[in-house]
């Protein structure tokens, strides 16, 4: 079994035990972490390490379960996920672990926070990443720090967006228009790339093999809401509900 799947069955019986939301936007991004955790962030130096961000703290499961199969979180800490007086909340917070670097919740807070990390980090040649929702992309500050971070070179900072075209009350398109997405990116002076969000290859690639390695990178990552289990994939409401016990035995039936 690979390590996103691990990953997508960890979230699904996580999320049914304590009964908690955001599967679908968990599941998204579930190919997105595992290759970055797994195939291209420097993690084995602690001090010297590749910073990652996830400014979509909803999705905090999925994060909490890759580090949790890369062995960056104990199992009695996931086990508190969700729980009063737990380990491990909702939305992330930077008490909880070494590796949950902000405490997030509020949209469009992840870049701002990555470009100020990034510019500290920018004379070690850390690398700093920072994944965000498509919907998030709505959000003024967001592009506040898009105008900034190619002023101020920094090569070695990457946006993620998951872009699974549904946020809280229907499909992003509706809500706001993105389109030129690449032209709207490149215009504000960054190296951005469109993957299938789903291909572990196509994202290390677009990661590591770059045009303009002196700018900034994005990679819009079209990606399918609730991947990996039929009866969510694509599915809005899975962005609210809690998965009873007979819809995790199908799902992870499915996943196997």
């Amino acid at each position: 079994m690979n390590n996103a799947t691990k990953i997508r069955e960890t979230i699904l019986k996580v999320s049914n035990r304590v009964k908690s939301a955001h599967i679908g936007s968990n599941l998204s991004c579930v190919d997105i972490l595992s290759t970055l955790y797994f195939r291209v962030m420097n993690l084995d130096d602690f001090a010297n390490r590749d910073v990652f961000i996830l400014s979509k703290a909803h999705s905090a499961l999925a994060l909490y379960a890759t580090l949790y199969h890369r062995d960056l979180l104990k199992k009695e800490e996931l086990d508190g996920f969700y729980q009063n007086d737990g380990t491990l909340p909702a939305h992330t917070d930077r008490n909880t672990s070494q590796y949950i670097e902000i405490s997030a919740g509020s949209l469009g807070h992840g870049l701002p926070i990555s470009l100020g990390i990034s510019l500290a980090l920018q004379s070690a040649n850390r690398k700093v990443f920072c994944l965000m929702g498509d919907g998030e992309s709505e959000e003024g500050s967001i592009w506040e720090a898009a105008m900034l971070a190619p002023k101020l070179k920094l090569h070695h900072l990457c946006v993620m967006i998951d872009f699974n075209n549904l946020q809280a009350y229907g499909r992003t398109v509706d809500i706001v228009e993105f389109e030129p997405m690449v032209d709207k990116w490149e215009a504000f002076g960054w190296e951005c790339k469109v993957v299938d969000g789903h291909n572990e290859d196509a994202i290390f690639d677009a990661v590591t093999f770059r045009r303009f390695p002196d700018k900034p990178l994005c990679i819009v990552c079209k990606t399918i809401k609730g991947k990996g289990v039929s009866f969510m994939e694509n599915k809005l409401e899975w962005h609210y509900y809690a998965i009873s016990d007979e819809e995790l035995r199908r799902a992870l039936e499915e996943l196997q």
